[in-house]
């Protein structure tokens, strides 16, 4: 299951900056995860500072 991040983004990048694949960008008013692109690691949950990132 990909990852999706909820409202309450803080639009920090931080979780961009952790994906390996590059699957997060932003978007309007919050970043965003491409769901095909995204292999599910975690990596960008476990960085977000606000906590609004979880599996779909």
């Amino acid at each position: 299951m990909a990852y999706v991040i909820n409202d309450g983004c803080l639009m920090c990048g931080a979780c961009a900056g952790a994906c390996p694949v590059g699957a997060i960008s932003e978007g309007d008013g919050k970043y965003v995860i491409d769901a095909d692109t995204c292999i599910s690691c975690g990596a960008c949950a476990g960085t977000c500072p606000a906590g609004v990132i979880s599996e779909q």
